[in-house]
């Protein structure tokens, strides 16, 4: 063989060696589990029942979804979490970071502060928070001893009202370390003679903000928007422990919906038709997003 051409298999087969363990856990746990959802979306299989009890019932499982009120439910509550986390995480993220990327006392504490929760167990996180909006925590006595606002204890975790505050509260503080991050990278990218031309002229800080800061950091703020609102459609965690698995269907989700009906009640297909909803739903929106940000996203 050509030594040359030697040298470029050798160099084809490093690089496909160093590329194999990748590639195989991609296989194994991203490709062929959506390959196996698709497929069982159509069936109807309990777990317990083994391969063979496989059964092919066609579109039954979907036909099955549109009248399955707790799944609409799900529906629902999804878009209302997403609605409101990822505006007021996105809104909230981006002040404090235009105002630690200033010049203030212990601001690296701060950031340090705010980026724990991020990195902190979820699990644990929720059960805090749990111990804190429960009848005789911390909250209510706050609320109704301390500050005399509410006359009696607000049932935060069990009111049909009031159950999805605790799991919006949760996933906002959780979510504006890494976003707090992102926002401060992307200010500092901002020029600083733009700043310099626009004190000159007498704008104030606001302004600055509205017409050089803000455009100048849309393109972040629509990579954060698209992932927020993807791990929003994907909330769980905090469900499950603050409810201890036994959600209401006034605070359910679409994933929590999907565990319900696949490891309490082993109705696999059906839940693999749930997760292909969810799927389309997630792909759909951010399609949606890709195309809208040609009117709002400035590069």
């Amino acid at each position: 063989m050509n030594p040359r051409k030697r040298a470029k298999l050798k160099e084809s087969i490093t690089g496909y060696l160093f590329v194999a363990p990748n590639l195989l856990v991609f296989l194994v746990f991203i490709a062929f589990p959506m390959i196996a959802a698709v497929y069982l979306s159509f069936t109807e299989w309990n777990f317990l029942s083994g391969f063979s009890g496989i059964k092919w019932i066609g579109l039954a499982n979907f036909k099955a979804l549109k009248t399955d009120p707790r799944f609409s439910y799900a529906i629902k509550n999804t878009f209302i979490y997403a609605v409101t986390i990822v505006p007021i995480s996105l809104g909230l993220s981006m002040w404090l970071a235009y105002v630690l990327n200033g010049d203030l006392y212990a601001k690296k504490f701060l950031r340090f502060f705010f980026f724990i929760p991020y990195i902190s167990s979820q699990v644990a996180l929720a059960a805090v928070f749990k111990f804190l909006f429960r009848d005789d925590g911390l909250l209510n006595t706050f609320l109704v001893n301390t500050l005399h606002i509410m006359k009696s204890y607000p049932d935060w975790l069990n009111n049909d009202s009031l159950n999805k505050i605790p799991i919006i509260t949760l996933a906002i503080w959780t979510g504006i370390g890494y976003q707090l991050i992102i926002y401060m990278a992307a200010l500092q990218g901002v020029p600083n003679e733009l700043y310099e031309v626009a004190e000159i002229e007498g704008v104030s800080s606001f302004q600055r903000f509205i017409y050089i800061t803000f455009p100048l950091i849309t393109p972040t703020t629509f990579y954060l928007m698209i992932v927020r609102t993807i791990a929003v459609f994907k909330i769980f965690s905090s469900i499950n422990i603050m409810t201890l698995g036994t959600s209401y269907a006034s605070n359910t989700s679409m994933v929590m919906e999907i565990y319900r009906n696949s490891f309490v009640h082993y109705k696999f297909g059906y839940a693999s038709a749930e997760s292909l909803v969810l799927l389309l739903l997630v792909l759909t929106i951010t399609f949606l997003n890709f195309f809208l940000q040609k009117k709002w996203v400035h590069y």
